[in-house]
Parts: structure tokens; C-alpha cells; sequence
């Protein structure tokens, strides 16, 4: 199962609905969220509400466009050397053949 990701701006309407009043439980169902995930955003935006939730931008995006970049290049370099060894013995081939 994939880990889900929540974006700033959710987190923060998550706690205002429950400051709001309405209780977590009904919160946490509507939201199909667990308890304790939203008492532990609740305890970091009341330790730092400025820095609360911060991540790492567009960091994540970056790194995982350049794997996936790196995987391309692998493949095509696998596939060149393939193509290359392959036009390599069909030379030979018809090489072989004229001289018959």
C-alpha cells in the first residue's frame, strides 16, 4: 500500500475543524484518517505553527525525476550495446555469405 502524502494547507484544515469543535473521531472518519496521525500533526503545529509541516518542497520531485532519468540512460546504453553487438554478427553474416 502506498504511503499517502497530505498536502500543508489539508493538515491545517484538519485542525481547524477539530478546533472548531467538532469531535476528532467524526473528524478522523470523514477524512479516513487515523487518530494518532492527526494528534501528531496536532502536536508539532502547537511546538512550532510557523515551521509546522514544512517538508522539503520540491526536493523529493527532483531527486526521484533524476532516478528516473538515470534509469532511461541504463536502458537506452543497454539497448545501444545490444543493437550494436547485433549489427556487429549480422555484418559477419553477409560477410560470410558473399564469400560463398
Amino acid at each position: 500500500m502506498r504511503k499517502r502524502k497530505f498536502s500543508r494547507d489539508f493538515k491545517l484544515a484538519v485542525l481547524n475543524e477539530i478546533d472548531s469543535g467538532k469531535p476528532m473521531a467524526e473528524v478522523c472518519r470523514q477524512h479516513s484518517l487515523a487518530a494518532n496521525l492527526v494528534t501528531r500533526w496536532r502536536r508539532e503545529y502547537q511546538q512550532n505553527p510557523k515551521d509546522a509541516f514544512a517538508g522539503n518542497g520540491n526536493l523529493w520531485k527532483m531527486e526521484a525525476r533524476n532516478a528516473e532519468l538515470e534509469r532511461t540512460i541504463g536502458e537506452l546504453y543497454l539497448e545501444n550495446s545490444i543493437l550494436k553487438k547485433a549489427n556487429k554478427r549480422l555484418q559477419e553474416f553477409v560477410a560470410d555469405q558473399k564469400k560463398i
